[in-house]
């Protein structure tokens, strides 16, 4: 399984970003996927997760109303669409794919990662 992330860059705050993830390999459509995020410095987290079916889950109350995930099964495409960027969105951004088909904020349920692709927001 690999997942090969992009769209990164640098932004200015209240720009905008839309990283996208393809999936290839064996992988089922019926995972659950994620992106995490890791600043320098601090743990990886959870940005968003999305269920086999849709259903969206977003941890952080710091992103909610700005970023928004969605999928694409016909092409195992993942994206997250960032709005109103903020300099501490500032991260490495990872997608991952999930053991099962329920998004899932438990870390040790994602064994596939993409490499992570650099979100710059500047002030």
């Amino acid at each position: 399984v690999q997942l090969q992330a992009s769209g990164g860059g640098l932004v200015q705050a209240g720009g905008s970003l839309r990283l996208s993830c393809v999936a290839s390999g064996d992988i089922s459509t019926l995972n659950a996927m994620g992106w995490y995020r890791q600043a320098p410095g601090k743990q990886r987290e959870l940005v968003a997760a999305v269920s086999s079916g849709g259903n969206t889950h977003y941890p952080l109350n710091s992103v909610k109303g700005r970023f928004a995930i969605s999928r694409d099964n016909a092409k195992n495409a993942v994206y997250l669409q960032m709005n109103n960027l903020k300099p501490e969105d500032t991260a490495a951004y990872y997608c991952a794919s999930a053991r099962g088909s329920a998004a899932t904020t438990d870390i040790s349920r994602y064994p596939y990662w993409g490499r992570g692709t650099l979100v710059t927001v500047s002030s």
